[in-house]
């Protein structure tokens, strides 16, 4: 298990993840695109979204760092562009801390498979915390 931070950035993460794996002596990194993801007739995605950087991450100096550029239309705010992830392997784990952090709060997204977790889920706490919960597959992305 773990818990990591989640930086989301206004279309720029390619530069920004490109700066941070130079400052700290990592190779590029792995970079997911919302345009490589299979698309929903009924959502078709923007022009403008499909090189947006949906997911990618750096291992630094020992703690996962996540990245991603914000959606076109979503609000940015330079200082609020952060979430907590938990990553675990313990699918209970996961439940019980969705769960007790929805009380009071708000679920942006219910637990569900996706294309890249068979169990993902996003809670906003009554802190005003966003967090992200990820089923660890192994696979380090």
């Amino acid at each position: 298990m773990s818990i990591n931070i989640y930086l989301n950035f206004p279309g720029n993460t390619r530069e920004v993840v490109a700066f941070y794996a130079e400052a700290f002596n990592q190779p590029a990194p792995k970079i997911l695109a919302f345009g490589d993801m299979p698309q929903n007739p009924n959502y078709p995605l923007p022009e403008e979204a499909k090189n947006l950087v949906m997911h990618t991450r750096l291992e630094l100096s020992g703690s996962t760092v996540m990245f991603s550029d914000t959606f076109p239309g979503m609000p940015f705010t330079a200082g609020n562009n952060f979430s907590m992830s938990l990553v675990s392997k313990d699918i209970n784990e996961i439940k019980d801390a969705f769960h007790k952090l929805k009380e009071g709060g708000e679920v942006k997204m219910e637990l569900q498979a996706t294309d890249w977790s068979k169990l993902y889920g996003q809670v906003e706490d009554k802190f005003g915390i966003l967090w992200q919960f990820n089923l660890d597959s192994g696979e380090g992305f």
